[in-house]
């Protein structure tokens, strides 16, 4: 069951102790790989989430896949969740360590929907105006193919939500007609 209060507890604690021992690139670089590992692979995620497999048994198993991947710090800090038995709440606590990160770098993430791929000549076109519309230092883009928005862009920042997409503009035709917008009320 997510517990978002515990992972943002655990993941400040590992920020911090990071930037105190001035790891936090490595720590960070480490967290983007937990959390590819993660998305990669549903057996971890069921591993670390069984309450059938021992703890030792799960250590062994994640010294076996994190070997020569991640710092001496982020292990030590995986056998430190597994030993209080917070090895289910993993995934969590990576993206709440990533959040972390760039909430300490001020780096904004923005995710563009687009219905085919777009070039890098737009992808930066679209990172300036969003920094000089919303004045933040650093941008880190997403972007998402999506077919079904048909054409144009959904831009999302932070709580901003820019739909500029053809789909986004038909249902508001749709509605229209549902709502008999087009016929002249005689009363």
């Amino acid at each position: 069951m997510p517990n978002p209060r515990l992972a943002s507890r655990y993941a400040k604690s590992l920020i911090d102790l990071a930037i105190e021992r001035g790891q936090l690139e490595e720590v960070y670089t480490d967290l983007q790989w937990l959390q590819a590992a993660i998305k990669g692979s549903r057996e971890l995620v069921t591993l670390l989430r069984s309450p059938i497999v021992k703890s030792d048994t799960k250590k062994k198993i994640m010294e076996a896949v994190t070997t020569g991947n991640i710092s001496a710090l982020t292990a030590a800090f995986n056998n430190l969740l597994i030993a209080k038995g917070r090895e289910s709440n993993l995934p969590e606590i990576v993206n709440a360590g990533i959040k972390l990160y760039k909430d300490h770098k001020h780096i904004q993430t923005v995710t563009l929907k687009t219905a085919i791929p777009v070039s890098d000549s737009v992808k930066e076109a679209i990172v300036a105006k969003v920094k000089e519309a919303g004045d933040f230092p650093s941008i880190e883009l997403e972007t998402v193919v999506d077919p079904s928005l048909i054409g144009g862009f959904v831009l999302q920042a932070g709580d901003k939500l820019v739909d500029a997409s053809i789909a986004y503009d038909l249902k508001a035709i749709a509605k229209q007609f549902d709502n008999n917008d087009f016929i002249y009320k005689i009363r």
